[in-house]
């Protein structure tokens, strides 16, 4: 089976144990998922399987975005409910300007630590590993971007936000951080993913309901195609001569053969990627652009 799912993640259950799941359920060696949710977290987990997994690290590198709930008025070790209380503080006397008025320094690239409990790894080592056995250290802040972070209600001390966010953000940080810049602490109470890149919740399958397909042989009906997720790429069609040089790894010259427009070749990066598909409409790889040499080189090959 080569193709994406879009999970909702149930609460309590880790992102592996999804991955466990599917694998059961397909009888496909070949399952990864793109984009880690705590236990606690529930919604979008985009799982890969087969030719699919290939691009499980453009998925993480998509926007993401969360509805977020934050307690005032404590801290904990995990930054969220699941961990032991650490401080607690007031925040009685917090109203709904301040908090708009703390949210604005969080907008845009920020400096952001991961939480002690998590899978970074310092020293060789995971955080979540040296938090276990009693120790805390210094974490390196990681650049972040933060898109969007709008208050959708304040019922206090809970705040629920909508966050639009780059890969590598902590939402469990950006609670802690919320509640250093109030002065009062807070933890992440509840979290939902609502969308990772063109995958959303309102289309996301449930795991009972991916087990029913699975029993009933539909379950193709829930897979999403390999190429589906990356449409915001521009797509080009080549020729046979050109579909065999990039088949044989070798980069192919901007121009002719592959045209996207004037107007986008002045806006390419060592970053940019395009499709190319074979004349019958297949996806024959995806490509990625060489500035120093004007040419697409083949990065991943499906046939």
């Amino acid at each position: 089976m080569d193709g994406i799912l879009n999970i909702n993640k149930p609460r309590g259950k880790t992102s592996f144990g999804v991955v466990a799941v599917v694998r059961r359920l397909s009888g496909e060696r070949r399952v990864g998922h793109a984009g880690t949710l705590d236990p606690e977290a529930t919604g979008v987990l985009p799982v890969c399987l087969g030719k699919a997994t290939r691009v499980i690290e453009f998925l993480m590198d998509t926007t993401k975005t969360y509805r977020a709930e934050f307690e005032l008025g404590m801290d904990t070790d995990t930054y969220d409910a699941t961990g032991t209380v650490v401080q607690w503080g007031d925040a009685s006397g917090i109203n709904q300007e301040q908090v708009e008025t703390a949210l604005g320094s969080f907008r845009g690239r920020i400096q952001q630590a991961p939480p002690m409990y998590s899978a970074v790894k310092q020293q060789g080592r995971p955080l979540y590993e040296m938090a276990r056995a009693g120790k805390t250290v210094q974490r390196k802040k990681r650049s972040v971007e933060i898109h969007s972070l709008d208050l959708i209600a304040w019922q206090p001390p809970v705040v629920t936000l909508e966050v639009v966010c780059g890969k590598g953000t902590y939402i469990r940080s950006l609670a802690h951080d919320l509640g250093q810049t109030l002065g009062c602490g807070a933890m992440l109470r509840n979290l939902v993913r609502l969308r990772c890149g063109l995958l959303d919740l309102e289309n996301a399958v449930s795991l009972p309901e991916l087990e029913e397909a699975f029993r009933q042989g539909h379950c193709q009906d829930y897979l999403y195609s390999i190429d589906s997720v990356l449409s915001h790429w521009k797509a080009v069609t080549v020729s046979d001569d050109t579909a065999w040089a990039i088949r044989n790894g070798q980069s192919v010259e901007v121009g002719s053969d592959i045209d996207i427009g004037e107007e986008s070749l002045s806006a390419l990066s060592a970053d940019s990627h395009c499709r190319a598909y074979t004349k019958d409409d297949r996806l024959l790889a995806l490509l990625r652009f060489e500035p120093e040499l004007r040419r697409w080189r083949p990065d991943k090959v499906f046939q």
